[in-house]
């Protein structure tokens, strides 16, 4: 893939680890100045970014805060003075019970963060964007919100929620310039994977058995995929939601 995101700027929501950490890295790679958006002060992807040469500041923004995620764009823009591109990522997998014992507390905070978060992120990105008449977003979803998962009900709702979402928002800018897509994540190695393992191998092997290719994917394979959604070589890409999953779903 031969990509160059020279001069132009792009969110990474949830940026400081794991997939956003590794979307982050890649868009600097190609050239793109990046805003690393989390909601606690971690400053390793922007000391990576910036070891290699490249453009990045770091804000500590809850994206299920309203305030703070348009204070957030305000800074984007009062820095790089547009935004091209934006991975919304962030998000959390809540606490693990059945339906009918998840709390309201446990329902609202993951959906106050992974769909409202996402649905607030892109209300104010898409507005600077029309501004430029051009953009493209990707929207982490998980292979969660194409099937089901027992014991996740906030988590499992959250993202069906953000492909509909992303869906929508497709069509709404499809002859406008921007481009909103979505990826579906398998078992990826990373922290949110550790805490649902324990970091035990035997829970490890059982995650990486559900997968066909026979392994846990790496956030590196997630961040490619992100890329190219949002390269102009995926120019007649929109309202997809694309599985980055070793084969889960497939079966």
């Amino acid at each position: 893939m031969n990509t160059s995101f020279k001069n132009k700027t792009a969110i990474v929501t949830g940026g400081s680890f794991g997939i956003g950490k590794a979307t982050a890295i890649a868009f600097a790679q190609n050239g793109a100045n990046v805003v690393i958006v989390d909601w606690v002060t971690d400053h390793e992807t922007l000391n990576v970014i910036k070891a290699m040469g490249g453009n990045a500041i770091f804000i500590q923004c809850d994206v299920s805060k309203p305030d703070q995620v348009k204070a957030m764009i305000d800074q984007t823009i009062a820095t790089y003075g547009r935004i091209d591109y934006a991975f919304n990522n962030a998000g959390i997998e809540g606490a693990s019970a059945v339906t009918h014992e998840c709390t309201e507390e446990n329902w609202d905070k993951t959906m106050g963060v992974n769909l409202k978060g996402i649905w607030l992120c892109m209300k104010y990105e898409i507005a600077e964007m029309l501004k430029q008449g051009k953009g493209a977003i990707v929207n982490c979803a998980s292979v969660a919100g194409l099937i089901g998962f027992a014991g996740l009900p906030a988590y499992v709702a959250s993202k069906h929620g953000i492909i509909g979402l992303t869906k929508t928002s497709a069509l709404e800018c499809a002859k406008l310039g921007i481009r909103v897509n979505a990826v579906c994540p398998g078992a990826i190695a990373t922290p949110m994977i550790d805490r649902l393992t324990g970091k035990q191998k035997e829970v490890e092997a059982q995650f990486a058995a559900l997968e066909p290719i026979g392994r846990l994917g790496q956030p590196d394979e997630v961040a490619n995929a992100v890329i190219w959604l949002c390269s102009d070589e995926a120019s007649f890409v929109t309202g997809n939601a694309m599985t980055v999953d070793g084969g889960w779903v497939a079966q």
